[in-house]
């Protein structure tokens, strides 16, 4: 950690990386917007559908070929089982495929959503996150009532989530109830790691660069060990069927991948961009303020000189 040091790049290159980055996650969300009609993959709880997990050996083309019937979506491994993703259908339908899946069999877990209710759900995660952003955005201005810092604090915490929403869909993760907590606590966590930067750099004393390294040590210590934590959890949830009797748990394990990439992608923009719009106010603000030194000592000693010319007079 010590030998990072940001403060030896210049502020645009040190932007140009999460700048980059953002617009191309805005490109791929507004592909699969454009595409499926929602910016980032919908979980059964969101779109509808059913979802049945069962114990089987047979391949994941074997089981969509026996399913056709029955609008399935896809077929995913879990664990040492399989999931088994069916769209909307009639409950006619519905009442066939539980009895064909009882019949063959023993062992399956069954998840149901209906077409609306999954709708009215993606209002709700929509209006959920505009209200975390809202509430971080009127905290953050409460703060520190100066418009640059606050509008970087609020720009990192925005890329994260575009970007973590990106990688979601790269990465196959769906919106779920997991993954949507998993981004209402990233919207957290990236206002905690910018507003320690900005605090440090504004409210301490110091030099600009001395202050940025210190900070910068801090925030890499607090993130690392979250990552620590979470990826130990997914670990558990996600390969733990391969020396227990545990079966993958799917929810502990979309909320840590969430929180993982998020993490990975704070650290870029928090000591990236946040810290490079950061040092280009600050460095501006010192420059202003020397000038502004400059021109009252200069103004001072003008008076002196016309005062004494007056006297000679």
């Amino acid at each position: 950690m010590e030998r990072i040091d940001i403060t030896a790049y210049p502020v645009k290159k040190l932007m140009t990386v999460p700048i980059t980055i953002l617009v191309f996650s805005l490109l791929v969300l507004g592909y699969f917007y454009a595409t499926t009609g929602s910016p980032v993959s919908l979980g059964v709880e969101f779109r509808g559908g059913t979802v049945v997990t069962i114990d089987t050996d047979k391949s994941n083309e074997v089981l969509i070929s026996e399913f056709s019937d029955y609008h399935i979506l896809e077929v995913r491994d879990s664990g040492n089982r399989k999931m088994l993703q069916f769209g909307p259908m009639s409950q006619s339908q519905k009442d066939e495929l539980i009895s064909k899946i009882g019949a063959e069999y023993k062992d399956y877990q069954l998840q149901d959503m209906g077409e609306q209710f999954g709708k009215t759900l993606q209002i709700q995660a929509i209006e959920a996150i505009l209200f975390g952003f809202i509430l971080m955005a009127i905290i953050v201005f409460l703060v520190f009532r100066t418009f640059v810092p606050s509008i970087a604090v609020i720009l990192s915490a925005f890329s994260d989530i575009v970007i973590t929403m990106a990688f979601m869909n790269l990465f196959g993760l769906e919106l779920s109830f997991g993954t949507l907590i998993a981004l209402l606590m990233l919207i957290g966590y990236s206002v905690d790691s910018d507003i320690l930067l900005t605090t440090r750099l504004l409210k301490r004393k110091g030099p600009l660069d001395e202050k940025i390294r210190s900070t910068l040590k801090t925030g890499l210590t607090m993130t690392t060990t979250t990552i620590s934590a979470m990826f130990a959890i997914f670990l558990v949830s996600t390969f733990s069927y391969l020396i227990s009797s545990y079966t993958v748990i799917p929810v502990l394990r979309d909320i840590s991948a969430v929180i993982l990439i998020g993490l990975v992608v704070d650290i870029i923009n928090t000591w990236m961009l946040n810290a490079g719009i950061l040092r280009w106010y600050i460095e501006n603000r010192e420059k202003k303020e020397k000038s502004r030194a400059k021109a009252k000592k200069k103004s001072k000693k003008t008076g002196k000189k016309t005062g004494k010319k007056g006297r000679k007079k």
